[in-house]
């Protein structure tokens, strides 16, 4: 089962895409009719694998990483358009791996086990578009990732 967790930002009048700014007060995350875990809850899909980058179900790649370890900042071709942003991250190893996407705000941990692939999805509905944006993941060398990056 493939671990899905879907952010939303609210539609306020404001201009920030940061979780909780909007003027319609804290934006909550809503889930998908799949299996939802908390964040801190990795899935250990077979078949899943850090060697061939993760393909997300929708949209056009703009940043991608495959058989990384430790620490990389990607940054995202073409800057951040409005509408749905994309991350889909695999890992392999004992340890905690965080992915930050900025200015946007998006931060989510995933716990890597030794010997299994976990993996985690998040979509962020961006209301402004942004010149640059880069995405961060930080992992101790114990764990070996892989990410793929999609808007539209």
């Amino acid at each position: 089962m493939t671990a899905v967790a879907v952010l939303a930002v609210g539609c306020g009048n404001d201009d920030s895409d940061a979780p909780g700014t909007s003027s319609k007060g804290p934006a909550r995350p809503s889930s998908s009719s799949a299996h939802t875990p908390a964040p801190d809850r990795a899935e250990h899909l077979p078949g899943e694998t850090v060697t061939k980058a993760p393909v997300l179900p929708a949209g056009e790649v703009v940043a991608q990483a495959v058989n990384a370890d430790g620490n990389r900042e990607l940054e995202i071709a073409g800057g951040l358009k409005s509408g749905p942003l994309a991350v889909l991250v695999n890992c392999k190893g004992k340890g905690m791996l965080t992915v930050d996407v900025e200015p946007v705000g998006l931060h989510f941990p995933l716990e890597c086990v030794a010997g299994e692939v976990s993996s985690a999805y998040n979509q962020l509905d961006l209301k402004n578009t942004r010149k640059r944006g880069t995405v961060s993941v930080t992992a101790p060398s114990t764990v070996r990732w892989a990410i793929t990056v999609g808007q539209g």
